[in-house]
């Protein structure tokens, strides 16, 4: 808009000049012609239609918890997949050919990102995990959340609305939502290019409760999906 306006400027002044040949000439034909990245933008602009655009589009109303669809998909009770994760999990957008708890997100999205939405009433956490090849990164939507990390969890810092932090891949974490209303974490996982599935392994202790409360056909089916058990 600043090119155009500056080149409408420049004629209007060419006119009252009377302008027509020399080097008030040879600049208003400069300012006339689009500079060479006006049209480098216009050879790589990309035509994209409503449809098309829709279909990267999420909306919160419509997003399904992978609670749901694991039960649905592999036949893990939704209780146990709480023990593993905040009470709802809401995946947003996952890169095609995506495997993992992720697999349903409605946008399809380039290699290296998953994104959910991750929903605590008060007082519930995601349990202790550590990502093997992923950095998790936080951004807290609203609510307060303790964010932990450390084997035995022995660091904390709290994160309030539109506090942002991001954990290393191997890192022990754990977050909880420590206030008194509904929390939301917006979550970003970066995983290495090609993968199509996020490992998390949560303590052994774990594993021996899922498996005790819903057997060991369980305990497989979440390996199956990610979600692994220490020693």
């Amino acid at each position: 808009m600043r090119h155009s306006l500056h080149r409408g400027a420049g004629l209007a002044l060419g006119r009252r000049l009377g302008a027509g040949h020399g080097p008030w000439s040879e600049r208003l034909d400069r300012l006339a012609q689009p500079s060479t990245k006006e049209m480098t933008m216009s050879k790589n602009e990309i035509e994209l239609s409503p449809e098309e655009m829709t279909k990267r589009v999420a909306r919160f109303v419509d997003l399904v918890p992978y609670k749901d669809t694991m039960n649905a998909a592999h036949g893990i009770d939704p209780e146990a997949m709480k023990m593993m994760s905040s009470d709802n999990v809401f995946p947003v957008m996952s890169p095609e050919g995506w495997e993992g708890r992720s697999k349903i997100a409605p946008v399809k999205g380039a290699d290296g990102l998953t994104v959910t939405i991750a929903e605590c009433p008060p007082g519930d956490s995601s349990g202790l995990h550590k990502h093997m090849a992923t950095v998790e990164n936080f951004f807290c939507i609203q609510g307060t959340f303790e964010i932990t990390w450390g084997e035995n969890g022995a660091n904390a810092i709290i994160l309030e609305p539109l506090d942002f932090v991001s954990v290393p891949a191997g890192v022990y974490r754990e977050f909880r939502n420590i206030g008194t209303d509904l929390g939301r974490l917006f979550v970003a996982i970066q995983c290495p290019p090609g993968e199509t599935k996020d490992t998390v392994i949560h303590a052994a202790a774990a594993g021996a409760e899922v498996e005790r409360r819903f057997g060991r056909k369980t305990r497989d089916a979440m390996a199956g999906i990610g979600i692994q058990f220490g020693e």
